[in-house]
């Protein structure tokens, strides 16, 4: 009790450097908890919203077929039916055309979810009356209700313009705008025919509280070789839910840095706190208090002020999801779903508490283990090092943190991976310090005075060299990885574009057409470089005897047995692939059937050469033998396959054939025409509509990423702050014994700027080599992408933050420079 009566009076003569502790756990937990918050909320939306999403309670999807009247009849006995047939085609008017995700749907559409209309129509009216489009496809073609467009060989009114789709979000990346018809119109548009690229989705409502995940169950058990792909409502989305999960633990790895980043405050903020303190607890340890009372009170005071600041930052970490909802609703895939989510702010009031414990246990230890007399000449006396309890101590805070973030995340060894990075830096920039330390020793006197104080100021007793190199170098290393993440990011399209890179795809081109479609595009694009390749889709269904719904967790890299896949056959090895293990089937091979495969799906899979292989097409499976393993070019944006099958079985398949063509852009008016007039049925993507729809996911990454890493910048400007606050006694100390001896202001300002200069440009080069590691391994292994940094803004943000940094010091200097040399004096 008496420990707690003098801490709490204690804090009544204000916070000092505990501020700093506060402000660093604020933000550090602020930003675990938001993340956390913010990714539970959209997948509660998900999960809530099941049923708009999907469209039903449980979808069978199927690849290039109509379910027969067995499987009809069996859906038709687990509940309410209805039928989507789904495809991407162009609408077009007499000017232009764009590509859009066709749905024909039959009179019992939609089984969930408000289909809105603008002008108040329902959708059972306008679908009677015409087509319905898309908002983005009246707003790019212009058009109003009552205007005609071309779809396929038909003629349509358009009877409607979409304001919102409830399953929208299921469908993933798509290419352009909804356009709506009633089933009984797509024979008029002849774009469903034997071998061209369409899925039927199959939605079912149940009735009472059936299970939806028994019907899923009971359907792949009854057709196990149909080649279905079935959803229910409890992961309606799973691609967007995946997305989410994937983001929600990078970030929250960014904001666990934040804390790490904070951590270092925290041991500056207390250290600074303890140091003013200095005097008190020589005064309570002369008149008799012991060590165990000194460290309860100091104790209790950063438990006070600690658990104010993470509960704080935890109660702002909340309000994310509402906050990002009201700002940016409109560009996730659901918004947020408004409520508490304790697990996440749980979490992060415990990690905040665990790095409170983990970086203030030192200090602590530092002032109940000094004797009272030793405690007055503190300032320059060289800290001991903390005794075994205390480094078992500190030891399992820092296990426990680790083990939180591991066991949480969906990726252990990607979490375990990146804290190890963290620490590994937080360890080279102490090792730097050191190193500096070192070297200054042992340097030759300069005979320039002002640079010989500069180098005794970063080796003096109770120097802030360690605290000023580590915050130093934390930020700068977080400035320079996000500018090597960002360039990366907005060179991805632009830069990744090879310059003989088609100008259009074309799908769905049919297959006794080849030559007249060569034919066609030469015509109206002259010189127009094409190549054509066959095409057909099917999911993946089995893995040697392995059914692939019968797998409990598909790899993170294995997309190839998510959904239908395209798939091709050819004699020769596609242009820009390379054989790296196995043989290519010769010309003349008449075997089994045999398949290529990408080199890193199967790594992924576990797969070589000499496995199986199971693709559904038009409900029959095929078995392939995997005859080699191919290398991908994925930049070279043509037409590349992650199975390439050997010509044989799989050409008895009816199928289409696709095509890339690149022609000049002022043929783009002339071939979009002559392929509206000649081929209607087939789709045409301008590579340059890919290439948008790209970038815009890039860029909301990129904005995800800068606004959770901005919280961790703060953090580490907050620790700068602190360092150089918490350098201010010895500075004042320094500066007035400077001045008795005859110093003026500019000269002993000027030392200090070459101190920091001298630290600002040897940390920075290593914090430059730091971010351009830690930004490979974020480009390329986290998201997948090629590496592409431009240097000059990497570089120009790395020395624009040094120099913030410099100019933040030398107002700390200044602020020293002002004490008056009796007033100093006095104090001492």
């Amino acid at each position: 009790m008496i420990a707690l009566r003098l801490a709490l009076r204690d804090l009544r003569g204000g916070l000092g450097g505990l501020r700093l502790l506060a402000v660093c756990l604020f933000l550090g937990v602020a930003a675990i908890a938001g993340v956390g918050s913010l990714s539970s909320s959209i997948v509660a939306a998900l999960a809530s919203q099941g049923q708009e999403i999907l469209g039903g309670d449980v979808e069978v999807r199927i690849a290039q077929r109509r379910a027969t009247d067995e499987e009809r009849a069996a859906f038709t006995a687990e509940g309410d039916l209805t039928e989507i047939v789904q495809m991407r085609a162009n609408v077009a008017t007499e000017e232009r055309s764009i590509i859009g995700e066709l749905k024909a749907v039959d009179d019992a559409f939609p089984l969930y979810g408000d289909f809105s209309l603008q002008d108040g129509l329902s959708l059972p009216e306008a679908l009677a009356g015409g087509v319905v489009i898309g908002r983005d496809a009246a707003e790019t073609l212009g058009l109003v209700i009552g205007d005609r467009v071309r779809i396929g060989f038909a003629e349509l009114p358009v009877s409607g313009v979409l304001s919102d789709e409830p399953d929208k979000v299921a469908e993933g990346f798509v290419l352009g705008p909804t356009l709506l018809m009633n089933a009984a119109r797509l024979a008029e548009t002849q774009l469903e025919r034997p071998g061209s690229l369409y899925r039927v989705h199959y939605r079912i409502r149940t009735s009472g509280d059936v299970d939806p995940g028994e019907v899923a169950s009971r359907l792949e058990e009854t057709f196990p070789e149909a080649g279905f792909r079935i959803q229910d409502r409890t992961n309606a989305a799973p691609g967007a839910r995946r997305f989410i999960l994937n983001t929600g633990q990078f970030l929250t790895m960014v904001g666990l840095t934040s804390l790490l980043v904070a951590g270092v405050g925290v041991a500056s903020g207390v250290g600074s706190y303890l140091s003013a303190k200095t005097r008190a607890i020589a005064a309570l340890k002369s008149i008799g208090a012991d060590s165990s009372t000194i460290f309860a009170i100091y104790l209790i005071q950063i438990a006070i002020v600690a658990l104010i600041a993470v509960v704080a930052g935890a109660a702002i970490g909340a309000l994310v999801p509402a906050l990002v909802g009201a700002l940016a609703g409109d560009t996730l895939p659901v918004p947020p779903r408004a409520g508490i989510y304790p697990l996440p702010l749980f979490s992060a009031i415990l990690y905040g508490l665990l790095a409170a414990a983990l970086f203030a246990l030192w200090p602590l230890t530092q002032a109940r283990d000094v004797p009272a007399a030793r405690l007055f000449r503190a300032g320059v006396e060289k800290l001991q090092r903390p005794p075994l309890g205390v480094v078992l101590a500190m030891a399992a805070a820092a296990v426990i943190i680790a083990a939180l973030a591991i066991l949480q995340a969906r990726e252990p060894l990607f979490a375990a991976g990146f804290l190890g990075a963290a620490v590994a830096v937080l360890f080279i920039l102490a090792a730097l310090a050191g190193l500096i330390t070192f070297i200054a020793r042992r340097l030759p006197r300069p005979r320039q005075p002002l640079v010989r104080l500069a180098l005794a100021n970063l080796t003096r007793p109770g120097g802030m060299t360690r605290e000023l190199t580590i915050a130093l170098g934390l930020g700068l290393t977080l400035f320079a990885t996000l500018a090597v993440i960002e360039t990366n990011l907005g060179r991805q399209i632009g830069e990744s574009i090879p310059a003989e890179a088609p100008s259009h795809f074309v799908l769905d081109i049919p297959s006794d057409s080849a030559s007249d479609f060569r034919a066609t595009v030469e015509n109206a694009a002259e010189g127009a470089g094409i190549r054509m390749v066959p095409s057909l889709r099917g999911p993946v269904t089995m893995l040697n005897d392995v059914k692939v719904a019968d797998m409990d967790d598909i790899p993170e890299g294995g997309w190839v047995l998510r959904g239908d896949r395209g798939l091709t056959y050819a004699w020769d090895v596609p242009e820009g692939n390379r054989v790296i293990e196995g043989e290519w089937w010769p010309d003349d091979y008449d075997g089994p059937q045999l398949v290529s495969m990408d080199a890193e799906i199967a790594a992924t899979l576990g797969l070589s050469v000499g496995d199986r292989i199971t693709v559904t097409i038009l409900g029959l499976p095929l078995e392939a033998t995997i005859s080699n393993l191919r290398e991908i070019d994925w930049g070279s944006m043509g037409f590349n396959f992650a199975l390439v099958y050997s010509p044989g079985p799989i050409e008895q398949a009816p199928h289409s054939f696709m095509a890339t063509v690149r022609a000049a852009n002022g043929d783009d008016r002339a071939l979009s025409r002559a392929m509206g007039a000649r081929f209607p049925s087939a789709s045409m993507i301008r590579v340059r509509d890919v290439v948008s729809s790209a970038q815009g996911l890039l860029s909301q990454l990129t904005t995800a990423i800068r606004a959770s890493a901005s919280v961790a910048i703060l953090a580490g400007i907050a620790v700068l702050v602190g360092a150089i606050a918490a350098a201010r006694r010895a500075r004042t100390y320094d500066a007035v014994m400077l001045k008795v001896l005859g110093a003026t202001r500019g000269q002993i300002l000027i030392a200090f700027l070459i101190e920091f200069v001298l630290l600002a440009v040897t940390v920075s080069g290593l914090a430059l080599a730091l971010g351009a590691a830690g930004g490979w391994y974020v480009v390329t292994q986290v998201f997948d992408l090629e590496w592409l940094p431009d240097w000059a803004p990497v570089l120009a943000i790395t020395g624009s933050g040094a120099a913030v940094v410099i100019l933040f010091s030398l107002v700390g200097a200044w602020q020293s420079l002002r004490v008056r040399p009796a007033q100093a004096l006095r104090s001492l």
